[in-house]
């Protein structure tokens, strides 16, 4: 049995690479905790981008063979509509990951499942262990079954010596211990497949706490997103709004018609669905990360839960080839470690299999306790030790060894090209991965400037309408253009966090440490 622990050691800031990694006991510092001025916005202390490299592998390396020992189900919510208290201050992405790699439902699942690989070895290093048996029964028979020896007559003999009448009841009792001695190559095979079962299952267990820690990332960013497009949202409003009143000024004045009045109302009320819609996509992400992070909301919550979030954006560029990127993936992937186990695995199934050919031999010692058989008083008992060996030889079992053995030879087969696609799936994977965060981080870098030059192109357009050079289609162009190029450049944000998550993912950089 194992436990899960927190730990307080700031993880590194370098970017994994296919060299480096750091300790397995690193694990994320709780970072943040200030409430934000915005929803989804935050002071920089709590980003997470340039903390995302191998220390989380490092730390899930360490939670990977830990967690048994945590309370199991799903956390509720104490006192009803009352939220937990993790849920009333802002969350930084290393307390979603904390918060879920403890009550997550895949997790929750896969420390079962630890549990039942655990219960499978046990079972499989059983054939090598001495059994202790005891054993007993009682019958009784019908008087004219009982066979009885009677005596010729003999005078002066006493009449009770004229024969033997056994007992119709008849019973027996004893205890032994019983060790396989030689059981065709199995014995051996078993203590091999029961390690080979307890490194599957942990490398089972890794492959979700990885694929959870990436769904947990790629959902926070999700949530931030959200945040920053109302914010982008809400601007867009607040400068048509100024807009209209500022047309609806001119307008009395005399010096804009009405045609004026109503395209800026026409545009603020295009801009306001937008913003409703920006609000609905936030309520969902929210929702979304709780799940997460197995958190029931109760029936009683309002649809706007109370979460707000403590980290940004913002990431760091992650360094790394492409070559380095898919060496890594191979080395450190926990679906191919898992599958390299299962290989091993069936290896030993064969060598079980083609065990039905030998003998079998077994050693015996015990004590035993039976009814006499001359005697009719049951009350009276046979005892005494006994010791032995059995050996057992199927010369001929209807096929059954030779159909096991092509079974296990079929299903080792299987494994090996199960392996082959797997990493080729994988390789393809980190492609997919490599190519995606390029093309996010060029979008990123293409939207830097944009934001700057559409507020200065709002500027002028509104400048020259001040002046009487310009007209209010300018304006109203360069208020949409800075709307889009704000969404544009939120967008390119969480798009590169989540391609930088799901490349990590991809090269195993939340798995455990390679064996040196």
């Amino acid at each position: 049995m194992f436990a899960i622990r927190h730990y307080s050691a700031s993880a590194p800031t370098s970017a994994p690479t296919a060299a480096s990694h750091p300790s397995p006991h690193a694990t994320w510092r709780r970072a943040g905790g200030r409430s934000a001025a915005r929803p989804g916005r935050s002071s920089p202390g709590s980003r997470f981008g340039r903390r995302a490299g191998l220390g989380l592998g490092g730390w899930l390396a360490g939670v990977a063979v830990l967690g048994l020992l945590l309370p199991q189900g799903p956390l509720e919510a104490a006192g009803g509509p009352n939220p937990p208290p993790w849920l009333q201050r802002p969350l930084s992405l290393a307390d979603c990951l904390n918060i879920a790699l403890e009550q997550n439902g895949n997790v929750l699942k896969s420390k079962k499942d630890l549990e039942a690989a655990h219960g499978v070895v046990v079972q499989t290093r059983a054939i090598a262990i001495p059994k202790l048996q005891a054993s007993g029964d009682y019958s009784v028979i019908d008087q004219s079954a009982v066979e009885r020896l009677s005596f010729p007559s003999i005078p002066g003999l006493p009449a009770d010596l004229a024969g033997i009448e056994p007992s119709n009841h008849r019973w027996s009792a004893g205890i032994r211990l019983v060790q396989s001695l030689y059981e065709g190559g199995r014995m051996l095979s078993a203590l091999r497949m029961a390690r080979l079962t307890k490194q599957q299952a942990l490398a089972l267990h890794q492959t979700v706490l990885a694929d959870t820690t990436t769904e947990v990332q790629i959902a926070y960013y999700d949530t931030l997103l959200a945040a920053q497009q109302i914010v982008v949202s809400e601007a867009s409003v607040e400068l048509l709004q100024k807009e209209l009143e500022d047309t609806l000024r001119r307008f009395n004045a005399g010096t804009v018609p009405r045609f004026n009045v109503l395209r800026a109302e026409v545009e603020l009320a295009n801009a306001r669905p937008r913003l409703i819609r920006a609000k609905n996509a936030y309520r969902i992400a929210k929702n979304n990360l709780i799940h997460i992070l197995g958190y029931r909301v109760p029936s009683e919550a309002v649809e706007d839960l109370p979460l707000e979030l403590s980290g940004t954006l913002e990431v760091e560029k992650l360094e790394l080839a492409l070559p380095a990127a898919v060496a890594q993936a191979l080395e450190r992937r926990t679906e191919l470690a898992a599958l390299r186990h299962s290989e091993a695995l069936r290896r030993e199934g064969v060598v079980s299999a083609r065990a039905g050919y030998r003998p079998r031999l077994q050693g015996y010692a015990g004590y035993g306790w039976r009814s006499p058989s001359l005697t009719s008083d049951i009350a009276q008992d046979v005892s005494g030790w006994q010791a032995g060996v059995e050996l057992v030889w199927n010369i001929f079992d209807g096929s059954l060894t030779r159909g096991k053995v092509l079974e296990a030879r079929a299903r080792l087969d299987k494994a090996l090209v199960e392996t082959d696609d797997t990493t080729r799936h994988i390789e393809l994977e980190v492609r997919t991965a490599f190519s995606n965060l390029i093309e996010s981080w060029e979008v990123m870098e293409s939207t830097r400037k944009v934001v700057e030059q559409g507020t200065e192109a709002l500027r002028l357009a509104r400048a020259r309408a001040d002046a009487g050079t310009g007209t209010q289609l300018d304006v109203l162009s360069a208020q949409t253009a800075l709307t889009e190029a704000r969404t544009t450049e939120v967008q390119a944000k969480r798009d590169y966090a989540a391609a930088r998550a799901r490349l990590e993912r991809a090269i195993g950089a939340y798995g455990p440490e390679p064996a040196p």
